[in-house]
């Protein structure tokens, strides 16, 4: 019965692929990052209702006057950087420790086959890592969610009818 809950997460992902669209960007996002302020308030009486954000918005504005000067890096910047070291390990030890809770090995695989399998997963989750923290600036968190569960609906359809197949 492994199928039918691969077929869940599926299905949660469907559900959320078709409500996305329908929820507003975050208002810091659209303030700092797009300099929108009209989609800000609007953004902010969507998901707050009617009323009087001024407060809000004004902390948006002083945040936004703090960071102006302060430079966005990329992935190679971030990695040379001593300070993120220990998010970056907690990051490693994570991504390790999925590695090692035995998930290639209840997959009904060869035993041979099992540390390629392994070794495949967390070169793609590298991959995956890299490649998604480096394009979310460019594209938006919105966009990248909406393809991600788009892709992963996608996927798991395909996956679900080959098993049947």
């Amino acid at each position: 019965m492994w199928n039918v809950l691969l077929s869940f997460s599926g299905l949660v992902a469907l559900i959320q692929l078709l409500f996305l669209p329908f929820f507003p960007e975050s208002p810091p996002y659209l303030l700092l990052q797009k300099g929108d302020k009209a989609g800000c308030l609007e953004a902010m009486k969507q998901l707050w209702g009617e009323g009087n954000y001024h407060t809000e918005f004004d902390d948006m504005m002083k945040e936004k006057t703090v960071t102006k000067g302060t430079k966005i890096m990329n992935v190679l910047e971030v990695l040379k950087e001593p300070s993120v070291y220990p998010q970056l390990s907690t990051m490693l030890l994570l991504i390790l420790s999925l590695q090692l809770c035995g998930l290639s090995a209840t997959a009904s695989l060869q035993e041979s086959i099992i540390p390629y399998v392994s070794l495949g997963v967390a070169i793609s989750e590298l991959i995956s890592i890299i490649l998604c923290s480096s394009i979310i600036d460019h594209f938006g968190r919105r966009i990248l969610l909406w393809g991600g569960y788009l892709l992963m609906a996608l996927i798991l359809v395909l996956l679900e009818t080959s098993l049947l197949l």
